[in-house]
């Protein structure tokens, strides 16, 4: 147990995991954002054209 409690090759995957998974919601979240405003701005210029 002594030798499995004292590697830390196992604990920075599980830190890369979670680091890649904040990464995965802060781009899905920028996404959405740029998204909603890129809808907001095709829809301004659709009701300003005659």
């Amino acid at each position: 147990m002594k030798t499995y409690w004292k590697d830390e090759e196992g604990l920075t995957t599980v830190e890369y995991a979670l680091l890649l998974a904040l990464i995965v919601v802060v781009a899905i979240t920028a996404w959405t954002a740029l998204g909603t405003g890129v809808n907001s701005t095709v829809t301004d210029v659709d009701a300003a054209l005659p």
